[in-house]
């Protein structure tokens, strides 16, 4: 049986027989029950190659950290063939592309989590300007007061040009889909299921929505349905693909908390909104800002608190993104910013190349310096923070 052609990030580009058979060899690995995202690495390291680690025997597979009888046993029986090339198949019919951790496409932000998914599933499209995420989570048992708050902060993001990524969950969760979507802007779903089984399922016709608008994500095989322990394992993509999470009636039992540890841990910003002090639904949140969340609210508050990219993002053909605030400047304050770069240069030379009155690029370059994204520097000289 040939190995079908599949979709890819890139849909112009065909993969070779060596390249689709090492996919098919990741697939069988990602089968395989028990064998998480560290391990796989563990095992990738000592064999060299997905091949590698399917030809090895159960006592070969054993020597590697982490990896006991049961697991290994669990490498040769599971990871077959016949299986991966059924899930191959499922992937083409349903238009799935699939991004392999350090390989091209994978998004740089996940790539840089401690236990990144080995595979990622994605419906839509993944955009380089989808580094310039915010998640917004919370509760599903929410007020009318959090939906609004999720709503309405996501239309900003969404506006200022930022992805709003959430985990496609009732409440908090789909209004902060819905409301990026109402912008007209992009919105990444990040799911615990199998792109096969949306859940929960009244959320399909809005999980088709994102995928027009966006993506699906999942680490999970196609068909994979709900299981408890999956939820918890997924919050920790929703942080790593963002610059910050924002926590919007999160109650102290909410799993919304897990996604804010992992933020933590991934060294992203985490940032709550405050509720009543009595609602339980709040609590959460209040928990966080106590301990040293930043309290924000309103868009202009996250942009304030969101820290520097890790490297500079190309939103566009004439727009290279440095830090999130740049997002939220006028045409005029973008076109002066973006004269100036990493390397300090005249302010001579931004008022000749400027299409602007010199009058109104000084004014402008005041402006960019009070928002602490340029830098004066001594013998007229001006520089990108």
């Amino acid at each position: 049986m040939a190995i079908p052609e599949l979709p890819t990030a890139d849909q112009s580009a065909v993969p070779s027989l060596e390249a689709e058979r090492e996919l098919l060899n990741i697939i069988r690995l990602n089968l395989v029950p028990g064998l998480g995202p560290r391990t796989f690495q563990l095992l990738l390291e000592h064999f060299g190659t997905p091949t590698g680690i399917l030809q090895a025997t159960v006592s070969q597979l054993q020597q590697v950290q982490n990896v006991g009888p049961k697991l290994a046993m669990s490498v040769v029986t599971h990871g077959t063939e016949q299986a991966a090339r059924e899930e191959f198949r499922r992937i083409c019919d349903a238009r799935v592309s699939l991004f392999v951790r350090d390989q091209e496409g994978y998004p740089a932000s996940l790539g840089r989590i401690p236990d990144p998914p080995t595979l990622l599933y994605c419906r839509g499209t993944l955009l380089p300007a989808d580094q310039l995420a915010v998640a917004i989570v919370g509760s599903r048992h929410c007020t009318p007061y959090g939906r609004q708050q999720a709503n309405r902060l996501a239309q900003a993001l969404a506006r200022a040009g930022i992805t709003v990524v959430s985990g496609l969950a009732r409440g908090i969760d789909a209004e902060a889909h819905k409301g990026a979507l109402e912008a007209n802007g992009r919105t990444i779903a990040v799911c615990a299921t199998g792109l096969n089984a949306i859940y929960p399922p009244e959320h399909i016709e809005l999980a088709a929505l994102i995928s027009q608008q966006g993506c699906l994500l999942s680490e999970a095989s196609m068909d994979q349905t709900p299981k408890s322990g999956l939820f918890p394992q997924r919050n920790r993509i929703i942080s790593g693909l963002t610059l910050g999470v924002v926590l919007i009636e999160a109650g102290r039992n909410s799993g919304a908390l897990h996604t804010a540890r992992h933020a933590m841990e991934q060294n992203r910003d985490v940032l709550a909104l405050p509720g009543r002090v009595d609602s339980e639904a709040s609590l959460g949140c209040l928990d966080l800002i106590r301990d040293g969340a930043t309290l924000i609210r309103n868009v202009d508050d996250v942009f304030q608190a969101l820290g520097p990219l890790v490297a500079p993002v190309q939103r566009n053909a004439a727009e290279c993104v440095h830090k999130p605030a740049e997002l939220q400047l006028s045409d005029q304050e973008r076109s002066i910013l973006n004269l100036v770069s990493a390397e300090p240069i005249l302010v001579d030379e931004v008022l000749r190349t400027a299409s602007i009155t010199a009058s109104r690029v000084l004014s402008t370059l005041t402006v960019l310096e009070m928002k602490r994204l340029v830098k004066r520097l001594p013998g007229g000289f001006v520089v990108r923070y």
